[in-house]
């Protein structure tokens, strides 16, 4: 799940490595070191290997040496700080055969060795994301001003909005870094991708994590009164909204709670065939009513039944409808007017990105969610949707959509999504691409 993000986000850091060692040549205040070289993702790794322990990120503040002594390990005394001097010199220096080389060639050449160590030390890459060698520090201690970071953003920024982030979500995600990054106070390369690694991590964990109640919870409140939880579904044509229903019937039945499904989607023969071959298919009760029958109607007698059954959840299936079209989203007020749900869910597709979260706003706007759910959320690269939804409108995630089968369901955790976007999972090395 969302490649394309972490891409931008591991990306982000090595420019930024890239920056400021570049930088540091020109002013004579770096050197090549013996050590480990962390990847951006390696950050994540420690985060769960400490879990129970004293954790790396709280220590951020900290000079990487405090972290890792073996890697900080410096020798003393001017003759072996002259040895490394010369050694991180003669990496850059041209050889006999090069002395014709014009200025810029050598420019060129010295360059691109920052990122070509990476390529020399992919066979020295650890499990845990750990490199040997090229580990770079600053002679005199440096700090990460605004002109090293702003090209950067201004870059990721537009990655983020070419990745379907909403504008306002990719603003945020790009001030949050830079208010973090600038001031901070570097002695190696790795602390440049820890602090961005942190800057990163703090910045989208603020906006994928809103407040709200879960449903099990509200079920639970509503079962103590001796009421049905009413949640009314919404959404256009396509995005999964009735196979949706019939999952969340599937998990709650798992749970111990009984389910009824009301069959409002009246405008076409079709529909009511569909909700109902979910509700056989997983066992639970479905209302309703002949084709063209009034929705309203169907939405009623399923609470009333839910009520008079003991039955602690109704799950209402409303007609997909553009939120362009003003009679059908009269109707559907109607809908909520008279069945009078606890729960107003928007039912989107994690794959259509930014038109996912404009037609929540839309919806919004004319029926007042309560909250969304992300159908196809495994099969999203690029995150736009999942990453801007919640934020732009102010709503929760409730659930994601995570397969094909009814089992494929989960409740949505902010903590689980910012680990999914901020470990390497399934990806195994950082990709090529990070390279210029």
């Amino acid at each position: 799940m969302f490649e394309s993000l972490k891409k931008k986000f591991s990306r982000t850091s090595e420019k930024l490595e890239e920056e400021l060692i570049e930088e540091g040549q020109q002013e004579n205040n770096v050197q090549e070191e013996s050590g480990k070289r962390f990847s951006f993702f390696s950050f994540g790794r420690k985060e769960e290997a400490e879990e129970d322990e004293s954790s790396l990120l709280p220590e951020a503040a900290k000079t990487f040496d405090e972290k890792e002594p073996e890697a900080a390990e410096e020798t003393s005394g001017e003759d072996d700080d002259k040895e490394k001097k010369s050694g991180f010199l003669s990496k850059f220096r041209k050889s006999s055969k090069d002395d014709e080389e014009t200025p810029e060639e050598d420019d060129k050449e010295e360059k691109s060795r920052f990122w070509n160590r990476n390529k020399e030390n992919k066979e020295d890459i650890s499990a845990d994301g750990e490199a040997t060698g090229g580990v770079f520090s600053f002679i005199r201690e440096k700090t990460i001003q605004k002109k090293h970071v702003e090209d950067i953003l201004f870059d990721l920024e537009m990655e983020l909005l070419q990745g379907d982030v909403a504008m306002e979500v990719a603003t945020e995600v790009v001030e949050s870094v830079k208010e973090n990054l600038v001031g901070k106070k570097i002695k190696r390369s790795n602390d440049i991708t820890e602090f961005t690694y942190l800057a990163l991590k703090n910045a989208v964990s603020d906006i994928i994590d809103i407040p709200g109640k879960s449903m099990t919870e509200m079920i639970e409140e509503k079962k103590a009164q001796g009421e049905p939880l009413v949640v009314m579904f919404v959404g256009i044509n396509g995005t999964g909204k009735t196979t949706t229903i019939g999952k969340l019937a599937n998990y709650y039945l798992k749970k111990g709670y009984t389910p009824v499904i009301a069959a409002s989607d009246t405008f076409r023969a079709g529909a009511i065939e569909q909700v109902t071959h979910h509700a056989d298919n997983v066992g639970v009760k479905i209302i309703k009513h002949q084709k063209g029958s009034d929705p309203a109607a169907v939405a009623f007698d399923a609470v009333e039944h839910a009520r008079a059954q003991k039955k602690e959840l109704v799950l209402i299936d409303t007609a997909g409808r553009m939120q362009t079209n003003t009679n059908l989203m009269d109707e559907m007020k109607k809908i909520k007017r008279v069945s009078k749900p606890d729960l107003v869910i928007f039912v989107g597709d994690a794959l259509t990105g930014n038109d996912a979260t404009e037609q929540s706003k839309k919806f919004n706007e004319a029926i007042d969610i309560d909250g969304v759910i992300l159908t196809k959320a495994d099969a999203d690269s690029k995150g736009g949707a999942s990453l801007s939804i919640g934020y732009v409108i102010k709503k929760p995630i409730m659930f994601l959509g995570m397969g094909q089968g009814y089992d494929d369901i989960m409740e949505y955790d902010a903590g689980w999504m910012l680990n999914q976007l901020f470990s390497e999972d399934e990806q195994g090395e950082i990709s090529d691409e990070i390279q210029s």
